[in-house]
């Protein structure tokens, strides 16, 4: 069909989509602008209302997300939006609001600030929560300067060093990295834990602290907790907690309990917003008491029943423009409220059943590295029974012709053809079940016909990408696209 093509494709000089009325005020010649005034003709599709929305539906079509199909991306935790989110953020008293109004004016966008600062903190166990970070990553590097600004407040210069287990994820060293400090890294035990011994040969006078997200990247429960965060403390260090996996947790424990003094949320992992696409994020930080001071400006506060805005001595600084991304930060407290706590409190439990379900349904079929409880995800080592040396990224691909998305593949790093699968508390029995028979299905057609893996995905828009020419010869604009067509022939 002619909507498979760019829509400069279906571009026809003179076509529009729209009239407008030939504006009555008078002419007037632009002078001095020189160099800023444009040479060319602005390039733009000229196509009718038609074919434009027929264009974009066709390109929707063509795109897997959460409401689209069965989505078990590991360490992810790729959850439902429920709709109700996006009827709050849709209200014009909410999304028509300026950051620049007068306080007086925004009571109620500051209310929902404090109260979602609230709500976090007692979800998580710590004391306050900053709301500023716009990513998980942005909040991890958050957590990693409050806990750097906290050494330096006691005189600890040397205190750089961060300790991160061999399971962490990849953003732990990197935002490391980024905030000065050095990366510390420790070994898993047999059972893909922290092993104890290898964190107790790095403690010295120069830890500043501890990343961990528990349950880890494995999807198994860090079971000596308690003395991990004793040995650090007692170090004098700090410990960080990843919070990527506290969909898991939800109900059942606090990290503030486990005793961890700094974390960042996911609200689009944990709280339902919008997941992806590069869009706006939200990386909430919380933190002890004692840690409060450091949290960056600027702060909402509350006295009596009036919502002001703070900016204190002590901090870390300003590390955003204004308050985080309001809209994100509602649909997580919509979500929250919409919830209610009894019902929060039944999410990680029905998160971890549905994994250990797959987990035991698929063993069979999939090597299980470490055969034991998991928590909200479960991580195979590529097929159990493979004569054929079927990839895991065969198998990955093969699952978008059942209409269902992979899962994570190719990690954590301690397995070499991982396929890491997380099914949130959302999904049904039922979808859970045909996800179940379409993977056993798959490990039958690697033993008996390994060659439509290798070909798979067979029924999709495109197929197989050159992955590695794709990230080094992007195409951002029309004109890249046919010097790219122009090269091929």
């Amino acid at each position: 069909m002619s909507y498979d093509k760019l829509i400069f494709e279906l571009s026809k000089p003179g076509r529009q989509a729209f009239s407008l009325k030939k504006p009555s005020f008078p002419e007037y010649d632009v002078l001095d602008l020189g160099k800023h005034l444009r040479k060319l003709e602005l390039n733009l599709p000229e196509v009718s209302e038609l074919d434009c929305v027929r264009h974009f539906t066709n390109i929707s079509k063509k795109n897997f997300g959460v409401e689209t199909g069965f989505y078990p991306l590991g360490s992810c935790t790729m959850k439902y939006n429920p709709k109700i989110n996006e009827e709050i953020v849709s209200n014009t008293n909410f999304k028509n609001l300026h950051p620049y109004q007068p306080v007086s004016t925004v009571q109620g966008a500051l209310e929902v600030y404090y109260e979602l600062q609230k709500a976090l903190s007692e979800i998580s166990g710590l004391a306050e929560f900053s709301l500023n970070p716009y990513a998980g990553a942005h909040g991890e590097l958050i957590g990693l300067m409050v806990m750097k600004k906290y050494h330096q407040s006691k005189g600890n210069f040397k205190r750089k060093k961060v300790i991160i287990p061999d399971s962490a994820h990849g953003t732990n060293p990197a935002s490391t990295v980024v905030c000065g400090m050095e990366v510390v890294e420790i070994g898993s035990n047999e059972r893909g834990m922290v092993d104890l011994e290898s964190l107790k040969s790095v403690l010295n006078d120069e830890i500043a602290g501890m990343m961990l997200t528990n349950p880890n990247t494995l999807g198994i429960f860090e079971e000596d907790i308690c003395e991990i965060t004793k040995l650090v403390h007692d170090a004098g260090g700090l410990m960080y907690y990843d919070g990527a996996n506290l969909n898991a947790l939800l109900g059942k424990v606090r990290p503030g309990d486990m005793g961890f003094d700094i974390m960042h949320i996911n609200l689009h992992k944990t709280f339902s917003t919008p997941h992806g696409g590069g869009g706006p994020g939200d990386g909430p930080v919380g933190v002890k008491s004692f840690l409060s001071e450091f949290l960056p400006n600027p702060r909402i506060r509350k006295l009596d029943d009036y919502f002001y805005i703070a900016n204190e001595a002590d901090t870390i600084g300003q590390i955003s423009s204004f308050f985080g991304n309001y809209l994100v930060e509602l649909r997580a407290l919509t979500y929250i409220l919409t919830l209610g706590k009894e019902n929060l409190m039944q999410i990680g439990g029905i998160a971890t059943l549905n994994a250990n379900y797959i987990k035991e349904s698929l063993k069979d079929d999939f090597y299980l590295p470490i055969d034991d409880l998991c928590m909200h995800e479960c991580v195979f080592d590529g097929l159990k029974d493979n004569p054929h040396e079927v990839r895991t990224l065969d198998v990955a691909k093969r699952l978008l012709d059942y209409g269902m998305h992979a899962p994570t593949i190719y990690f954590p790093l301690l397995f070499h053809q991982a396929i890491m699968i997380e099914p949130t508390e959302t999904e049904s029995l039922q979808t859970i079940n045909e996800f179940i028979d379409v993977m056993k299905q798959i490990a039958k057609e690697a033993k008996e016909n390994p060659e439509l893996l290798r070909k798979a995905p067979l029924n999709t828009p495109i197929s197989r990408t050159d992955e590695v020419f794709a990230a080094k010869k992007m195409i951002f604009s029309y004109k890249d696209y046919l010097d790219y067509i122009n090269s091929k022939e």
